[in-house]
């Protein structure tokens, strides 16, 4: 995590109303972003982006100042997808093989384990990448960045970031085809192997 977001944390879990504001402001499209990527539907990933800020806001004492509030921010946002995507099955009685989720099985998204489980895969997972690697993968995939913005922050070309995303992206799925007891596993490998 960047300095920056370590201290805004911080503040945060003092109830300090601005860094919630700095956050969001940070961090709002890039999240919008992902969601919208997997959901496909503007009111629903409006509504899952709030619901995200909000668990931001409620969990903020139990947030690690240390991690990235990126990861964070893209864990819940996955797993308020996923449900959302549920919700919308059982609604519309599409078939289950369409995301290969049952609408009827209990995915306990509410849990706060499962959130921990996941977000600690992402940690561990990008971790495992090189510097330079992990710095494009959060940046690109974390902050929501376009590859135009990513080469001209790194002083590189377009394409190496493009070329460093890919391989990044191989070595996560790697990592995370090793840990497939995690529930949905094929489903997070969707949301982030989304290319733009």
């Amino acid at each position: 995590m960047n300095t920056q977001d370590a201290e805004l944390v911080v503040l945060l879990q003092q109830d300090d109303v601005s860094a919630f504001d700095s956050l969001y402001w940070k961090y709002h499209q890039a999240v919008y972003r992902n969601i919208f990527k997997f959901v496909k539907e503007p009111i629903g990933t409006e509504d899952i982006l709030q619901e995200v800020f909000t668990k931001l806001w409620e969990k903020r004492k139990e947030i690690n100042a240390t991690q990235s509030v990126a990861g964070w921010l893209f864990v819940i946002s996955f797993n308020l997808s996923v449900d959302y995507v549920r919700r919308k099955l059982r609604e519309q009685t599409i078939h289950k093989e369409l995301y290969n989720i049952n609408p009827d099985e209990d995915l306990g998204l509410d849990n706060n384990n499962v959130y921990e489980e996941q977000y600690q895969l992402l940690e561990e997972a990008i971790a495992q990448l090189s510097p330079k690697k992990r710095k494009i993968v959060t940046m690109c995939k974390l902050e929501g960045k376009t590859y135009d913005e990513v080469a001209a922050e790194m002083n590189i070309s377009r394409n190496t970031v493009k070329e460093h995303l890919s391989i990044a992206m191989a070595k996560l799925n790697e990592y995370i085809q090793k840990n497939k007891e995690h529930k949905y596993i094929v489903l997070f490998l969707l949301f982030l192997n989304y290319h733009d």
